[in-house]
């Protein structure tokens, strides 16, 4: 029988809420703010975000009976597995996993953007310039020192990454409440003039439709709760880390809906559209002072940090199930003899992540397009699952059983389809853009391809019942896939 790799149980519910919340609060409010305004308005924006935050519930409710019923170290690769066999499993897992690493990257590549306006002059040595941008080799010294660091942490263990996840939270939670009561309780509702701009793109209906269809890229990371299942701590009862997906994607729509219209009220919002960033400009000319814009700058750091951290954590543990599945070279499933970590798959992610960076700041709206169509191709993927197991397999254990679970899912399930679509329907206002996005997607492509080509003898050589135990842990010999 194969060894099946185990990784170290360290992770409580403050853990794994901080792991979620961080993530998805991240950075992009600082650095796309601006497009959002502009595509859609304060009005726009915020009803995107709230549309955006209720489909992802609807996607989240899927993930609370999913996840206690199966926690695995790759949630969705188990489920999909389970359901439908190792194709589609390798399909979910892979787009998840390039998912979470353009997010990785995306916030590789802002870092040097936000410490470049905090420290004068880090904008140095040009390198090469990509769609419109100069990529700077301090840049890129700099994504290569923090990589480094976020591959250490994570290297060494879970515990370790969940501790610096929920200081950093705690932290930017602070600055942020701050910074977002003051816009609200100092600012003036006469500066959310005009609500919706009338010269948006594609019309008002088509901008919202732009920022919604980012919504996936946004709102991931409630979904590092799944990723990270397998390492809860035995004390906690796994009903919960659905409740907790749950509660973290409340904070988050809501976190970005007071931030929007915050910021919106802080100053003029059209006079912003041309800041470098949008809300620290907002915040300074409501209150006065650079050291304002440095707290700004500090909450989008540490911002930055803890999607990045979280993500990282995550996506490793997607490449963790593909290659203990052997679905992917089996090297990649393999875990630290020391540490409990997925070793071989902390690599992988730093090596994509720095690789990532190199494309430069141009490439930031790419990621976040390709990331997002990728992260709704698996959350399409989770809840063909979901409704496919409630069909099929009615007998399995259910900690945490969702009411009209059916109607739930085809919910969920029409709405990942719609947000997929609108991104590949040529003339689309969210359609991918040419050359730089589909390049990006076609690299995922080949490379997912080359993965699944290079396990085929090893994939061949497990059995059904094998591979069942490997992705689904020991009950799964007694649960195959129908």
């Amino acid at each position: 029988m194969t060894h099946r790799p185990e990784l170290q149980r360290s992770i409580g519910a403050v853990g794994f809420f901080a792991l979620a919340f961080g993530s998805m609060i991240g950075v992009g409010w600082v650095t796309a703010l601006g497009s959002w305004l502009s595509q859609a308005g304060p009005l726009g924006a915020a009803a995107a975000f709230l549309a955006g935050g209720l489909l992802m519930m609807v996607v989240g409710l899927c993930y609370a009976e999913l996840t206690p019923m199966l926690p695995v170290a790759g949630g969705e690769v188990a489920y999909a597995y389970l359901s439908s066999g190792a194709g589609r499993s390798f399909l979910v897992g892979w787009a998840l996993a390039f998912g979470y690493f353009a997010v990785c990257a995306f916030e590789a590549i802002s870092v040097g953007w936000v410490l470049g306006l905090l420290i004068p002059g880090l904008d140095a040595w040009p390198l090469y310039s990509l769609e419109g941008s100069t990529v700077f080799a301090s840049h890129l010294l700099l994504a290569l020192v923090l990589t480094a660091a976020i591959t250490w942490v994570n290297w060494v263990g879970a515990r370790w990454a969940v501790r610096v996840q929920t200081a950093m939270t705690v932290v930017f939670g602070l600055i942020t409440l701050m910074l977002v009561a003051s816009g609200l309780l100092l600012g003036s509702t006469s500066n959310l003039e005009p609500l919706l701009p009338p010269e948006a793109p594609g019309g008002r209906l088509g901008g919202m439709l732009a920022v919604l269809v980012t919504a996936p890229f946004w709102f991931v990371g409630f979904d590092t709760i799944p990723q990270g299942a397998e390492e809860a701590r035995g004390a906690l009862p796994v009903r919960r880390l659905g409740a907790l997906i749950l509660v973290s994607i409340c904070g988050a729509a809501l976190f970005y809906v007071a931030l929007i219209v915050s910021v919106s009220m802080a100053a003029p919002w059209r006079g912003l559209l041309d800041a470098p960033l949008p809300a620290a400009a907002a915040f300074e000319s409501l209150l006065g002072g650079g050291a304002l814009v440095r707290l700004v700058l500090l909450a989008a750091l540490l911002g930055l940090l803890t999607s990045w951290n979280g993500f990282f954590l995550a996506g490793t543990r997607v490449v963790f199930a593909l290659g203990r599945g052997r679905l992917v070279p089996p090297v990649l499933g393999s875990a630290h003899p020391r540490h409990g970590t997925p070793s071989a798959a902390v690599l992988v992610g730093g090596v994509l992540t720095l690789a990532g960076a190199c494309l430069g700041r141009g490439a930031l709206l790419a990621f976040v397009n390709v990331g997002s169509f990728c992260i709704a191709v698996a959350f399409l993927g989770v809840t063909l699952s979901f409704l496919k197991l409630r069909r099929t397999r009615p007998d399995l254990h259910r900690p945490w059983r969702l009411p009209a679970g059916l109607l739930v899912g085809r919910a969920a399930a029409t709405g990942a389809l719609l947000l997929t679509g609108c991104m590949l329907v040529p003339g689309s206002p969210a359609a991918l853009a040419w050359p730089l996005e589909w390049a990006i997607l076609l690299a995922v492509a080949v490379l997912g391809a080359l993965l699944w080509l290079g396990a085929a003898g090893t994939r061949a050589a497990t059995s059904t019942q094998e591979r069942a135990r490997l992705l689904l842990g020991p009950a799964g010999v007694s649960r195959p896939r129908p």
